[in-house]
């Protein structure tokens, strides 16, 4: 990226640049020695005269403080998971008696409290209880999950993330929200990488822990992957195509980054072409 930059350096009028999934994003804020590698990249692409960068559901959205005085926007996908969930499934109900949101984690609340009030339905999460007594391969185990939330048995919901690693947490949350009689479980997360393969999730789906899968093609999708029965591939061609022509334009993104109305306009229409 910074050869092709310096290969147009002084010659183009302004230099935008969209990366799907930032790089190094986790690593955003120190906690302990290790390097802040995202930050130092963003500065790395101002310094060469990049204007503004656009990624798509940061791990941590206030690393942008690293680069107070341009450009940086973060994209959350809420309207392409809708979108791709209800032209994919029949019979849903998107109320507050029959539909809610959870977050597998203190990290993804907001996430999940987005959805959840555009929506109009209640919200719950998990947090991880750990066992600060003891080290296990250089950290705390996890004592246990703990659900924070309204009842949700019978309910049908959306398990929102950034990004699923090897799964294994998901997975988790997902068989014990089943356990507490949860309807179906939708898995909705910006990346998928799958670094351990894709057996686990066709053990948890076989055992019915969840009933679709969706991710973006922001990342590499296998093909193994888009041939299973449970997955869907949200696609964001159409998404960034809009974002780019609007950046050509000098025209605002403020409308592309906030699609509530989208959202409710796309509801709206499944729920009356269902209650007919």
């Amino acid at each position: 990226m910074k050869r092709v930059i310096a290969a147009i350096g002084g010659k183009a009028r302004r230099v935008n640049v969209i990366m799907p999934y930032l790089y190094e994003s986790r690593q955003d804020k120190r906690v302990g020695r290790e390097s802040l590698d995202c930050a130092n990249a963003l500065h790395e692409l101002i310094d060469m005269g990049v204007e503004n960068i656009i990624t798509f559901d940061a791990h941590d959205s206030r690393v942008q403080n690293a680069t107070p005085l341009h450009g940086f926007e973060t994209v959350q996908p809420s309207y392409q998971f809708i979108k791709a969930l209800l032209n994919n499934e029949e019979g849903l109900h998107i109320d507050k008696d029959h539909f809610m949101t959870i977050s597998p984690d203190e990290g993804s609340m907001s996430r999940a409290i987005y959805l959840a009030n555009v929506l109009g339905v209640d919200m719950g999460m998990y947090y991880k209880r750990l066992d600060y007594s003891r080290y296990v391969n250089g950290r705390h185990p996890i004592a246990a999950y703990e659900f924070l939330g309204p009842k949700l048995e019978g309910k049908d919901m959306i398990l929102i993330d950034d990004m699923i690693s090897s799964g294994d947490t998901i997975i988790k949350i997902a068989s014990l929200l089943k356990e507490k009689g949860a309807g179906k479980v939708y898995i909705c997360s910006t990346f998928g990488f799958f670094t351990d393969g894709l057996e686990k999730f066709d053990e948890a789906h076989k055992k019915g822990y969840f009933d679709k899968l969706l991710t973006t093609n922001l990342v590499y999708q296998s093909p193994e992957l888009l041939e299973k029965p449970y997955y869907i591939s949200c696609d964001m061609s159409k998404y960034i195509a809009l974002i780019i022509d609007t950046l050509n334009h000098d025209t605002s993104v403020s409308h592309l980054l906030n699609p509530v109305d989208r959202i409710k306009r796309c509801v709206n229409n499944y729920m009356s072409q269902y209650e007919k």
